[in-house]
C-alpha cells in the first residue's frame, strides 16, 4: 500500500526539524571552542612547529576517525603527520614514535584507557603530548604536556549519547591547529600545488607552462608588420590577440581584435575608401604597450584570478627577460575548473 501523503509530508517535517537541531547544536559546540582558547594553543602550535619527527595523532573511536583526518590536514598543509590507532599502539605500533615525535591525542571524555596506557609508554620514552579534551579533569588532559579544551555542552544525538557535537569540536579544533602551523611556517600556495598534483584541485594549481599554447601556435607579428598582417594574425590563430615581438624574441606589446574594432569605428582614417591606407599601418602605432604578463611558473589559478581581474581573455607568458613563450587563454583556464 502507498504511504499515506499526510504521514510522508508529516515525516519529511519531523525530519528537517532534527537536522536544523543537529546543525544549531554542532554550530553551538565550534562557538563554543573560542571562549575556551588561551595561551595552550599558542603553546601547542609552536610545540608542533618546531618538532623534528612528525605529529602522531591518535584517537580511539569516532575521535579516532576525526584524527585520522586531522592528519591528513596537517600532513597536506606543510605539517608531516600520521594517525596511530591506540589499540594497535599498545601491541606494538608504539615503535612507530620516534624521538623528535610529537603525539596529538583526542579523548571526549579524557579517560579512554588505550590512551591511557599509551602515555605511560610516552611519558616514560620522553615523548611530548597534546591532548583535546572535553574534560580538563581528566587523567589525559592532566597527564598531557599541553591540553586543549574541547568541552561541549551537549551531543547533537536526541539520547546525547553519539559522538556528534563533541567529534565536531575535536575536527574544528585540529583544523584551526593545522591552519595556525601553515601559517607560521609560512606554507605558500606554490607549496600547496606541491602536495596537490591529483584530482580538480590538482589540475588548478597547475602552471601555466603545463597547459599554454606555444610556438607556432602562439600569433606574433613583427614591430614593422601591418594592422592587416595583425588582422590576419589572429584570425588565423583564433585567440582574438596576437602579441607584437621584437627580433629578439621580446614581447613589445599586443593589439586585440577589440582593439581594431574601436579603431575602426572611431579613427577617421579607417572610415570608408581611406580603410585600406589604415590597414597598411605599422602595427607599432596602435599596440597596447607593456601588457599584462605572467611567469611560466605562475599557478593556473593565480592566471585565472588575474585574467577575470582585468577582464582580459587572455596572458602572454613571458620569461623574467621578456623573451615571448606562450599565451593562456581563459577557455582553457575555465575547462580546467570544470573538469
Amino acid at each position: 500500500m502507498a504511504d499515506d501523503p499526510k504521514q510522508a509530508a508529516c515525516e519529511s517535517s519531523r525530519s528537517l526539524e532534527i537536522a536544523r537541531a543537529v546543525l544549531e547544536l554542532e554550530a553551538a559546540a565550534i562557538r563554543g571552542l573560542i571562549g575556551q582558547l588561551d595561551e595552550a594553543f599558542g603553546e601547542a602550535v609552536r610545540l608542533m612547529r618546531g618538532c623534528r619527527g612528525r605529529v602522531v595523532c591518535t584517537g580511539m573511536g569516532k575521535s579516532g576517525h576525526v584524527m585520522k583526518k586531522v592528519a591528513a590536514t596537517l600532513s597536506s598543509t606543510g605539517t608531516p603527520a600520521l594517525f596511530i590507532h591506540p589499540a594497535e599502539a599498545i601491541h606494538g605500533d608504539l615503535g612507530m614514535i620516534v624521538p623528535g615525535d610529537v603525539v596529538l591525542a583526542a579523548s571526549s571524555s579524557g579517560g579512554t584507557e588505550e590512551l591511557l596506557r599509551m602515555v605511560d609508554v610516552l611519558h616514560r620514552r620522553g615523548v611530548p603530548l597534546i591532548a583535546i579534551t572535553g574534560a580538563a579533569r581528566s587523567p589525559i588532559a592532566e597527564r598531557a604536556d599541553i591540553h586543549l579544551a574541547a568541552a561541549i555542552d551537549q551531543e547533537a544525538c536526541p539520547l546525547n549519547l553519539a559522538p556528534t557535537a563533541s567529534t565536531t569540536a575535536t575536527l574544528a579544533l585540529g583544523d584551526a591547529l593545522a591552519m595556525a602551523l601553515l601559517e607560521a611556517r609560512g606554507f605558500t600556495l606554490e607549496d600547496f600545488a606541491t602536495l596537490h598534483p591529483g584530482g580538480a584541485l590538482g589540475r588548478r594549481l597547475m602552471t601555466v607552462d603545463q597547459v599554454m599554447h606555444a610556438g607556432a601556435a602562439v600569433p606574433r607579428v613583427g614591430p614593422r608588420a601591418s594592422m592587416r598582417e595583425a588582422l590576419f594574425e589572429m584570425t588565423e590563430k583564433s585567440f582574438g590577440i596576437t602579441a607584437i615581438v621584437d627580433d629578439g624574441g621580446g614581447l613589445c606589446g599586443v593589439i586585440s581584435d577589440g582593439d581594431l574594432r574601436r579603431l575602426l569605428n572611431t579613427d577617421p582614417a579607417a572610415a570608408g575608401s581611406a580603410r585600406g591606407a589604415f590597414l597598411d599601418r605599422a602595427v607599432s602605432r596602435h599596440m597596447t604597450p607593456d601588457p599584462k604578463t605572467i611567469r611560466p611558473d605562475a599557478l593556473v589559478a593565480v592566471a585565472l584570478e588575474a585574467m577575470e581581474r582585468h577582464r582580459i581573455t587572455s596572458l602572454f607568458i613571458c620569461h623574467g627577460d621578456g623573451r615571448l613563450r606562450g599565451l593562456v587563454h581563459i577557455h582553457d583556464l575555465w575547462g580546467l575548473r570544470r573538469k
